[in-house]
């Protein structure tokens, strides 16, 4: 199939409108003579997408890694770079539904829309399904729930994102040979309106192995047949600074989709580190940064393959949007940056909260040591001696801490454990130069990188319905 630069460059200014033609002359002028040749298909193609991962997440985990670990992201080191614009149909901030059709399916939709345009009238057709129809085998791996967003937009149709159910349903109905991770939201809705039965029970009749649990993971081979592998009780992984020796990670999945679907036909993987965006949204930059590094891991896993498989391996890794508005310099600390202090936190901030929770009619005292387990901050000592510097907290910063539990201590009763937790992350997060603008998404454009054969097609600017678009071309 012979790719002209003069069709692309039109393409681009009829689906985008004016507004995006001197972003199509730069793509069609960088790309040149190599729009001219034939794109070949690959026969192993991996997608990976971090969900609320833009370019400050990348630069703070590299950052963090290169001061404690003296390295950095594989996924920062691919040589075909390019930055990503993420808008939805009908807002400049998207949300995942939109994102993720965009990716999956090469079309722009309005937020909350599945795998649908955006009059919610016609159904869209994915790179997924477009590999699967090519008689490739078909893997969605996420770190959240198999029916969320992002994964759904790959194989489901539906006006809305909240419909677990459906979705849960469409996963059924797919055909796709491999679901790894988490577990299948509201999978027995009896009150929805289209209930056919528990949707695992209808996949098990369908056909798919369900395995649940480590146990259950091990026992997989690639004569289970089709599979839905569920790494942890409830719906969605834990948070991997939460995660002990036993627990499987995004790189587990990773490896036993690769184990389950190799075959002559070659494979579409895609992975999705769904637990950044989730973080993203708490402000909490510590948690944050180690789902970012659990996902580069899951790259590795696929890196190594293509380093085994050269000729014939793609990795191409994005993210849907930003969240957080994440800014990597705080007032308080002016030029200088203490990122590393961010290894202090040794939890989540739901772990956090739970651990809160848990003392029996609090003081202020009895939480002030479960704070410094937690993140670090170091309170005054008995004598009342305050160090400066470092993790140390200033009078303001306890008086801070000091005066949200008051806020919400009444009756003998402490309700307030998630804005305590919240105080807490904040300030650890000022003491390493870290803040953020808000909790929701915001318009940043992210970057997608890739590694293989074609993975120049996903270089330079580039709309997040070129993503799909190109993969669209190297699956068939």
């Amino acid at each position: 199939m012979a790719i002209e630069t003069d069709a692309i460059f039109k393409e681009f200014i009829m689906k985008n409108g004016m507004v995006r033609l001197m972003l199509a002359a730069v793509v069609a002028l960088s790309l040149g003579a190599g729009w001219a040749e034939e794109v070949k298909p690959v026969k192993y193609v991996f997608l990976f997408i971090g969900d609320g991962l833009s370019i400050p997440q990348r630069m703070m985990t590299e950052e963090y890694l290169r001061r404690t670990e003296k390295r950095g992201l594989l996924i920062n080191e691919f040589k075909s770079q390019g930055l990503t614009n993420t808008q939805a149909a009908d807002s400049f901030i998207t949300d995942s539904a939109a994102s993720g059709t965009a990716i999956a399916c090469g079309e722009k939709t309005n937020n909350g829309r599945i795998g649908m345009d955006a009059s919610g009238k016609r159904r869209l057709e994915s790179a997924a399904e477009v590999a699967r129809d090519h008689g490739r085998k078909v893997g969605i791996i996420t770190s959240v729930t198999l029916n969320h967003a992002t994964p759904a937009a790959f194989y489901g149709h539906n006006v809305s994102r909240g419909n677990y159910y459906q979705i849960g349903l469409d996963l059924v109905n797919s055909g796709f040979d491999y679901f790894g991770g988490g577990g299948i939201d509201k999978s027995d809705d009896q009150k929805d309106k289209l209930y056919k039965g528990d949707v695992l029970e209808l996949a098990k009749a369908a056909g798919y192995t369900v395995s649940n649990g480590k146990e259950g993971f091990a026992a997989l081979k690639p004569e289970s047949g089709k599979v839905i592998s569920i790494g942890a009780p409830g719906t969605a992984l834990p948070y991997a600074i939460d995660m002990d020796r036993d627990s499987l990670r995004l790189a587990d999945f990773t490896r036993q989709g690769i184990e389950l679907l190799d075959n002559p036909k070659g494979f579409f993987i895609m992975v999705e580190g769904g637990k950044i965006d989730w973080m993203c949204h708490a402000n909490d930059a510590a948690t944050t940064l180690h789902e970012v590094v659990d996902f580069d891991n899951a790259v590795k896993v696929a890196y190594e393959f293509a380093q085994k498989n050269p000729a014939d391996t793609l990795i191409v890794v994005t993210g849907d949007h930003e969240t957080g508005g994440l800014t990597l310099g705080f007032a308080g600390t002016g030029y200088k940056s203490y990122i590393e202090n961010l290894a202090a936190q040794k939890c989540s901030r739901d772990e956090i909260i739970r651990k809160f929770r848990a003392v029996q009619n609090p003081d202020f005292d009895s939480l002030k040591p479960l704070i410094t387990e937690a993140t670090g901050l170091i309170f005054p000592a008995a004598d009342g001696k305050r160090e400066k510097g470092g993790l140390n907290l200033t009078e303001i910063e306890e008086n801070n801490l000091k005066n949200m539990f008051d806020q919400f201590f009444k009756d003998g009763k402490f309700t307030g454990a998630v804005p305590l937790a919240d105080t807490a992350i904040r300030t650890l997060n000022n003491k390493s130069s870290v803040a953020w603008t808000t909790g929701a998404h915001t318009a940043l454009p992210v970057s997608t990188t890739a590694h293989g054969p074609q993975s120049q097609l996903f270089s330079n600017m580039l709309d997040n319905t070129d993503i799909s678009n190109r993969l669209k071309l190297v699956v068939r």
